[in-house]
């Protein structure tokens, strides 16, 4: 990360989902290799304005975004004490955070929040000090949106399958 921070001119985008290392350890593999804790104090000591090429100078219009995503689950990552671990461990950061909507997978027990309940969730960060947007949903209506054109191809092919095993039984 300290690596690509030096010497990319890139925006960060951070997969957050989860305010503490215990859930992120049970949720994301990730967790392991780069726990959040780290990358955190990382990013609060570098310095987001500083010249990333010689004679090149940024103000603040120009700084690199530093951006968390969020994916919201029902039940899972979306109560107020989420709110308050994700204010504290972003204490200090200037940054943005992504709220994603979750679109429920076939099979899949995970189910996403309700449109108000990502609205308090977001003003709940925003009272705190967090620049916080709920991005806009798109391709749900296709089964294209995060997730769901994989889950709908795959779903497809074992239908297809199951299809050729009866059809190879009578």
């Amino acid at each position: 990360m300290r690596r690509f921070l030096n010497e990319s001119d890139c925006n960060i985008a951070v997969s957050l989902h989860f305010p503490t290392a215990e859930q992120r350890a049970q949720w994301m593999p990730a967790e392991k290799a780069y726990p959040i804790g780290k990358v955190i104090e990382l990013l609060k000591n570098y310095d987001f304005c500083k010249d990333l090429r010689p004679g090149e100078v940024r103000d603040g219009s120009h700084q690199r975004r530093l951006s968390f995503e969020y994916i919201m689950f029902k039940g899972v990552n979306d109560s107020q004490q989420h709110v308050q671990a994700l204010a504290a461990l972003l204490k200090g950061l200037d940054c943005r955070v992504n709220l994603i909507p979750f679109h429920s997978i076939p099979g899949s027990p995970l189910r996403g929040v309700d449109p108000e309940q990502m609205k308090t969730f977001r003003d709940s960060l925003t009272h705190r000090g967090i620049y916080t947007t709920i991005r806009a949903s798109r391709g749900r209506d296709i089964e294209a949106a995060c997730g769901l054109l994989t889950t709908s191809r795959q779903m497809q092919k074992k239908r297809q399958a199951e299809e050729r095993l009866q059809s190879q039984e009578m």
